[in-house]
């Protein structure tokens, strides 16, 4: 037995040592497959159903190879992933793609930095217009559209660049990634999207009372500034919405710490009280608008002697329009239009009237205030948009980000409003008096302004996606308490025809494959090499009689028997 042992201690070392030299040849083997990976963040087209039909992309996972837009005529792009940058879209030949329902494995979408949350500067703004345009009817396209492939969008950077100069290359020289010629492989392991379930909005609503006379038992009128902060967009993960409506929400804010100044006095409290609502549901027929409105006791509502309504007040140049419901000879709108012309006129700037009649009979409203009117509240809506969009549209899309906001406009909209408003509480109208004077302590702060325009510029607000307890609607109800003596909070569920799912952003890795032929050689100089390992593990331990031994034919039952 002591033998026995002395003499398998060697042979144990010695077979253990090939071992790691098996596994160690091994192991190189699939780091030199692997050394190219890359991941990269990435942003699903947004899934959802509208009155039960689905739009969007209806896929989440991915494991296909890549091919850039110069793939070979007639190449099946059925497990192919296209990657397309904005800048070299052909939107003609996407459209094709999917009105025609050609298979294809899915698509990549690459934008440019200017887009990023994270870009502060300037670079590329010249590129503006062209961009936004592209974008905007690309959004359009994508998310009014059935595709039964995931979608995704992602940012241009330096790897996924480097990885498309090398797929654009092997597919000008006619040799797309197969799995026999290998290349780049894009794969997300990411479960299929469920339902969101019970979907909330929350409305917030801030208060500042007016001061009532000595035995006044009247109710005090009121005036409402109201805004929508939530969104929609092709990519939920990126639709910040920086102007419609983050540049509302930041002027109500705004409006509300100037006249917080105001009311903190008794000397220069108002005889009117001020409501501030953000509401949520905008992209969603002004759902929470109707609901909050719905929430209201008689008092309050036959009180509301206006509404003033933000809408995306960020891009405009010179002209902003005041969209009502009421014809412009009634006297309400008269004297609201009549106000903020004036206002305007001494800040060099333009108002013009728009009036569209509502249709009682029709549930869809254009704007906000149509939800005011419903109800039969003269309310109105400020906007650099002279046409309301559709449904769906112009509602925080992708190309709508930080660069392409002026915050000066948006300054200049808060000095409109506020001077309007202050005249109208405090009587002076037709009276060139500046309460809102640059050099006082009523003055805009443009630092406010920016700040908050910063936070709205990084924060995706789409309200299905949004919890009750979400951080961005805590700041936002934090914002107002600081500025009104009241502040309530309304959470509903987001009713009507829309349905959404889940898995808005995920990450994307890329390797670089090899082909079939490489794969089957390397398991072929992997398989010689074991056989050959083993044999001389048997020989050295055993003898060569045993190793033949293991491939002589064992003798038949019937020998064995005898």
């Amino acid at each position: 037995m002591a033998a026995s042992k002395k003499s398998g201690g060697p042979r144990d070392m010695l077979e253990s040592m090939y071992s790691v030299i098996a596994l160690f040849f091994i192991l190189v083997a699939c780091v030199e497959l692997c050394d190219a990976a890359a991941v990269v963040d990435v942003y699903r087209l947004i899934q959802y159903d509208m009155s039960g039909s689905p739009f969007g992309s209806r896929f989440a996972s991915l494991n296909h190879h890549a091919a850039s837009l110069h793939f070979p005529p007639g190449a099946d792009l059925s497990r192919t992933v296209l990657i397309i940058p904005l800048r070299e879209l052909n939107i003609t030949f996407v459209r094709e793609y999917i009105f025609q329902k050609k298979p294809l494995g899915g698509l990549l979408f690459l934008l440019p930095e200017v887009f990023s949350f994270e870009n502060g500067g300037n670079k590329q703004i010249h590129e503006k217009e062209k961009m936004k345009n592209v974008l905007a009817e690309l959004e359009q396209l994508l998310i009014h559209a059935n595709i039964p492939y995931p979608v995704y969008f992602a940012f241009e950077n330096d790897e996924i660049e480097t990885v498309l100069a090398d797929i654009k290359k092997n597919d000008a020289i006619g040799q797309p990634a197969t799995a026999t010629t290998g290349g780049y492989k894009l794969v997300i392991p990411a479960p299929e999207p469920k339902k969101v379930a019970s979907p909330t909005i929350t409305n917030i609503q801030g208060w500042l009372s007016g001061l009532k006379a000595d035995g006044e038992a009247n109710q005090l009128p009121t005036i409402a500034i109201v805004a929508s902060y939530d969104t929609f967009g092709a990519a939920p993960a990126l639709s910040v919405g920086t102007d419609s409506n983050g540049s509302g929400i930041v002027a109500l804010l705004e409006i509300a710490r100037l006249f917080s100044l105001l009311y903190s006095n008794p000397k220069t409290r108002g005889r009117y009280n001020l409501l501030f609502g953000l509401t949520s549901g905008g992209p969603y027929n002004y759902n929470g608008t109707q609901k909050w409105l719905r929430s209201f006791d008689q008092r309050l509502r036959e009180s509301i002697d206006y509404a003033i309504c933000l809408n995306s007040i960020g891009s405009w140049d010179n002209e902003l329009w005041i969209h009502v419901s009421k014809p412009p000879e009634n006297a309400y709108v008269k004297q609201i239009f009549e106000g903020f012309s004036n206002v305007a006129e001494e800040l060099d700037l333009k108002v013009g009237l728009k009036h569209k009649k509502i249709n009682i009979s029709n549930p869809r409203v254009a704007w906000e205030h149509e939800q005011f009117s419903r109800l039969r509240v003269t309310a109105a809506t400020l906007s650099e948009l002279s046409v309301a969009p559709d449904i769906l549209e112009g509602t925080g899309g992708l190309f709508d980000s930080r660069q392409f906001v002026n915050e000066t406009a948006i300054i200049r909209g808060v000095k409109l409003v506020a001077e309007s408003l202050a005249r109208h509480i405090y009587g002076h109208q037709g009276k060139n008096v500046q309460i809102f004077a640059g050099d006082s302590s009523l003055a805009v702060n443009p630092a406010y302004v920016r700040s908050w325009l910063d936070l709205l510029s990084r924060t995706p607000r789409v309200a299905p996606f949004l919890s009750k307890n979400d951080p961005f609607v805590t700041a936002l109800k934090k914002e107002l308490a600081d500025h009104t003596d009241e502040v309530n909070v309304q959470h509903e569920n987001l009713e009507g025809m829309f349905t959404f799912y889940d898995s808005t952003s995920v990450r994307l890795n890329i390797y670089q494959v090899a082909s079939v032929t490489f794969d089957l050689l390397l398991l072929l100089v992997l398989g010689s090499y074991l056989i050959v390992l083993f044999s001389f593990l048997v020989i050295t331990t055993r003898g060569l009689d045993d190793l033949i031994s293991l491939f002589r034919r064992p003798p038949s039952r019937k020998v064995k028997t005898a």
